[in-house]
């Protein structure tokens, strides 16, 4: 289906996709890494041939100017979230395109398959005002709770310490580079582009903390699910 709208610089967009017929695009760990690795080198002007770098941490790579802003992102175990910002023009479609391609191209030769691994084009929405941009830092990194906890948006979070032990041992996403973990995967990120909501890692924990907290006591609609139409 075609977007409504177009990329333009300057704005923000959550883009999203799946697996093709919902079936899990990220099996083992090699995976979740390997997608990391290519949200960094797939966002440049210039090309970088992954047999070359592919055992290179990111800090050794070498890529041109960025062509788009990583604010968060996720990897689900059959989908993906990922919060960007568009820093020049076409930069999200190219950027994804690359993704999308490398990516493929990477799990059918490691799993010995052809053909289309995601649900056609990747979907996307445009972050039109403050309150959504912000909402979708912890709309992207709380996903993983369903791993666990698959009726907590109805229902509220049973036990909120082990949720957050869980999510802070999630490494297939940019929840710890909010928590100020210094790890390889904090270069995908392109905060500077981003309002400063979370000044210190304390500022996010706090933000998290207080999602968790609202919705064990069952206000799980606090905010209308922008988002609705995400994969599940």
């Amino acid at each position: 289906m075609e977007r409504k709208f177009k990329f333009s610089e300057g704005e923000y967009y959550h883009v999203y996709n799946r697996g093709v017929d919902k079936r899990d695009i990220f099996l083992v760990g090699d995976d979740s890494r390997r997608f990391q690795k290519l949200l960094y080198v797939a966002n440049s002007t210039k090309g970088v041939e992954m047999r070359i770098v592919k055992n290179l941490p990111l800090e050794k790579i070498e890529i041109g100017e960025k062509i788009v802003a990583v604010g968060a992102y996720c990897l689900m175990p059959n989908h993906f979230h990922i919060l960007m910002k568009e820093i020049t023009q076409g930069g999200i479609s190219s950027f994804m395109s690359k993704l999308s391609t490398g990516y493929s191209m990477y799990f059918n030769t490691v799993n010995k398959r052809s053909g289309a691994l995601f649900q056609g084009a990747f979907k996307a929405e445009h972050v039109d005002n403050d309150e959504y941009l912000k909402y979708l830092y912890s709309y992207i990194h709380l996903n993983p709770v369903k791993l666990i906890d698959p009726t907590w948006k109805e229902l509220g979070i049973c036990d909120v310490k082990k949720t957050r032990t869980y999510l802070e041992n999630y490494h297939s996403s940019s929840y710890l580079d909010y928590l100020g973990v210094d790890r390889d995967q904090k270069l995908i990120l392109s905060k500077s582009e981003f309002p400063d909501y979370f000044d210190k890692p304390k500022d996010f924990q706090e933000y998290v903390d207080d999602w968790l907290e609202f919705i064990k006591n069952g206000d799980v609609n606090r905010d209308s699910d922008r988002s609705e139409g995400s994969p599940q």
